[in-house]
Order: structure tokens, then sequence, then C-alpha cells
């Protein structure tokens, strides 16, 4: 029965609680679309700093709870609050760990304790729920900051009665995060010494947590079907594609959905008027207003603007958007850049952006208002990734009659079907060979077909008309939970059979 199914769901950050990136979405998003189908589900994460500047409604359900980091141990409290959809939240708080200004690290890097900081939150998340006797059947982990919870359900407390019957699953968000350490920290895990091996934690003679998570889970996902697969080859592996293929039977790729309550035009208070696939008129009228805030030309309230809300760094195709640019420019298009990151791109951009004043408006940071001003404002949103486990900007471009133009490359590739003008089917653009050339070639091809409006308005409402909601991905993981949920019983009662006999 699903309402009987009961999920522990660990993630390093959780929106609105904390925040760096896609995670966060999906953390905070994804399990209010299991409760809605009868999933009983539970959320953790750590106690940040940025967490207690939210000023939310706590209270403490334990004091005192200590954690085993190798032969010291660490004392910390758990906070309770909950979501605006009333799933329970419990928040880590290890004040030493956690009340720093960032997640991870800071500008000059992360924070060189962060294997004593995540080890604490994964065996702090299962000790609590043992002593407090919040039970589970599936464990839902993510990314490297939570790799060793599978590890210790299947070391440490593989004879455990109150984890016996609980699975593991983890969720690759993005594999260029591998979480890597010396292997001189494995003691302060907990975890056996047996267990430094090729087939355990060992990663090219260090420690990788979430090559921990992949090794030990039930089942393991990832963000997209295509990027699934791409993950099992050299040139996407990043040096795990053996591991995944090794795991291949066990390895999911269920596609990220999109939180439609923040991102939609209909109902976003953060632009200009609202509009609909139905009634589109309001989308020029937030181009306007677009183009007044940046102090582009005036003539680019007829002519094609592009738009790009990014992290500036390589993975994200900044190496080949500094390339055209200028090209970009000569075709008569705006170009709107919205982000932060390498600070080789922010600078060129910048300078750039200088030179083009009246075509080009570049913005180094993040402003979450004008992220949806760009994305209701702009006629085409560039998404040029190198890779892209699943990205979300193209999805929510989508329902914002904002034709994206991307690289066939992960949930990219799956989301994003290219436009054919002579069958009026398609969404969007879409380029294979990572250069600058296929890129632009895209870029002039999009800017052409701008022209012809009728045909333009087709490509818009195609897209507006997707839905990438979260409820048809929730009904995959459910699926998925139920399968390893039987799995670990039906090994239970073949080692009780054995027992028996």
């Amino acid at each position: 029965m699903r309402d009987s199914l009961k999920v522990w769901f660990l993630a390093s950050e959780v929106v609105p609680f904390a925040k760096t990136g896609g995670l966060a979405d999906v953390a905070g998003s994804l399990p209010a679309s299991l409760k809605d189908l009868g999933v009983d589900v539970s959320v953790g994460l750590p106690f940040y700093r940025m967490t207690k500047n939210g000023n939310y409604k706590t209270e403490e359900v334990l004091n005192g709870l200590e954690v085993p980091l190798g032969e010291a141990k660490r004392r910390g409290e758990v906070l309770k609050t909950s979501t605006q959809d009333g799933i329970p939240v419990y928040l880590f708080r290890q004040e030493d760990f956690f009340d720093r200004s960032g997640l991870y690290g800071t500008a000059q890097g992360d924070y060189p304790d962060n294997f004593e900081r995540f080890t604490y939150f994964s065996r702090a998340a299962l000790l609590f729920a043992k002593e407090t006797g919040l039970r589970f059947d599936v464990v839902h982990c993510h990314d490297w900051q939570t790799g060793l919870i599978p590890a210790y359900l299947k070391t440490l407390y593989r004879t455990d009665p109150f984890f016996s019957d609980a699975a593991s699953v983890i969720t690759v968000h993005n594999l260029g995060y591998q979480g890597v350490f010396p292997a001189e920290k494995l003691p302060t895990s907990g975890l056996p010494a047996s267990e430094f091996r090729p087939e355990g934690v060992e990663y090219w003679g260090k420690i990788s947590l979430l090559k921990a998570g992949i090794v030990y889970s039930d089942a393991i996902t990832t963000v997209s079907p295509r990027y699934s697969q791409e993950i099992q080859t050299p040139e996407f592996g990043l040096g795990m594609e053996g591991i995944f293929q090794k795991r291949s039977a066990d390895l999911y790729g269920i596609l990220n959905g999109a939180d439609y309550d923040t991102w939609d035009p209909a109902i976003d208070p953060h632009i200009k008027a609202g509009y609909t696939f139905s009634d589109t008129k309001n989308k020029k009228e937030c181009k306007v207003d677009l183009v007044n805030e940046l102090g582009l030309d005036r003539r680019f309230v007829d002519r094609p603007v592009l738009g790009m809300i990014s992290r500036l760094a390589a993975q994200k195709g900044c190496d080949l958007l500094v390339q055209i640019a200028q090209d970009i420019v000569q075709l008569d298009a705006g170009l709107v850049i919205l982000g932060a990151g390498e600070e080789t791109y922010q600078k060129f951009l910048v300078k750039l952006g200088r030179e083009y004043p009246d075509s080009m408006a570049v913005r180094i940071g993040f402003d979450e208002t004008l992220a949806h001003r760009i994305m209701a404002g702009a006629d085409m949103l560039l998404v040029p990734s190198r890779y892209e486990p699943c990205g979300l900007t193209q999805i929510y471009a989508l329902r914002y009659g904002t034709v994206p133009i991307v690289r066939a490359t992960g949930g990219l590739d799956d989301t994003i079907e290219q436009f054919a003008p002579g069958s009026g089917q398609g969404t969007g653009f879409k380029f294979v060979d990572y250069e600058a050339k296929a890129f632009l070639e895209k870029i002039q091809e999009a800017v052409s077909l701008f022209e012809d409006n009728t045909t333009w308005m087709r490509l818009v409402t195609n897209g507006m008309k997707c839905d990438f909601s979260w409820e048809r991905s929730a009904r995959e993981y459910v699926s998925l939970y139920e399968k390893v949920k039987q799995a670990i019983k039906n090994k239970s009662e073949v080692r009780n059979d054995r027992r028996r006999e």
C-alpha cells in the first residue's frame, strides 16, 4: 500500500531553508508531490546559519544527540519545523560545523572539514531516527554529502533490527561533485578499514563519498534519462563510468519536475504583467519592461532579445558564449546575461557589455526578481552546456514562452524537441557538437525564424503547453521506492528461512 510507504528524505540543501543550486529546488519540491501520492515523507538537512537567518518557527525535539566521529563524539540538537505543505522537516544543529557563512565553503574554496561535517550529518540522521523511533522503509539520499548513509546501512547497522528492513536510494544530481577526501580520514567515518577497497569507498587511493553512495545503495537515480546513459561513458562518466556500468541494472533516470507554483507567468509576482499560452499579449509588455530596466536600445522591443541565466562556468558553455557574443550583437539581437562564477568569464562579459551598452546587459550575481523578468521578457534562452544532468531553466523558459536554444546533452536533450517549421512540431533549437560554430548557427536559425511571427508564435505556444510538473516524476520515484522495499523484504525472508533451516 502506498499510504504505508515511509521515506526519510535527506539532503544537504532544501528550499526554502538552504540553497546554493538545483539540488535545493528538487529537495524542496519533490517531497510535496510524494505526499500527494500518499507517501509518509520526512525531510532532514543541516541547520545552517542561512537557515537560522530565515527565522523559521522551530521546536527542539532532541537535545544532546551524540554522534561518533572516529574516537571522539560531537553533540548536537535536532529541531523540527515543517513545509507549507505540512511535511515535517528536521534540522540538525551542530554550530561548530554548520553555523558558517556558506554551506560548503567560501569564495576561497571548500571548507577543509567538509568530510567531518557531512559525516556528522549522515550518521546523525540515522541515529536520530533510531532514538526517536522515526521508522522508514526507504532513505532517499542526495549527492556526495549523504553518500555515507547507504554505506552505514550495509555495514555498521546491517544487523541492527531497527534498520534491517530499510532500503536506500541515492540521486546523483551532478557527477562533477564527487566528495573526494584523503584516505586517512576513513577512521572518522567509523566504517571498517575493510571497506577501503575498489569495491567499497576507495577511489584512486582516496575516499569518494559519492562512490560510497553508488556502491552501497539499493538503487541509483539521475535527474534525467539521458544523463543516466551518458555517465556510463568515458566522456561524461568523469572516471566513474565503470562503477555505473557495473550497477547499470540498478540505475534509473528520472527527469526532474518544475515548480510551477514559483515559475508560471500566469501568477508570477515578479513580472510586469501575467500571461498564458492562450493569451500571450502581455509577454510583449514584459519585454518592454526588461528593455527599459536594463537600458537596452528601444529597437529591441521589436528585435529578438536573448537571455542567459546561469552559473558562469565552463560546464555551462560559457567558453562557447564568449567566442560568439560579438557575433550575436552583429545579428542585431539583444543579449542579456545574469549570473556569477569564474572570474575570467565575468570580466570578459562585463567588458563586452561596456563596449555594447545599447545591445548587451550583463549583471553579475544572482537576483531572483531579475531572473524572473529575464525569463518573461526575453524571446530566447541560451543553455549551451557542455553537460547538463537535467537543467531547469530550459523547462521554466518553455512555460514563459521563451524559446530555448540548447546543446543536446543530458536533460536538455530529454526536454527540448528541435522545431521543424514544416510540421510546426517542436519546442526549441538544439545543437549537437560542442563547438561555438554549431551554437552560433542555431542562434542564427532562431533569429531568422523570429521574423516569421506566425511560425514563431506556433513555436512559443508549443513550449507553453508542455507540462513538466512533479507528479509524473514523483510516481516514478514511488514505483522505485516500492521496488527496493520489496527487494529488501525478499532478502529478509530468505535470511529468516535459512535461520529456521
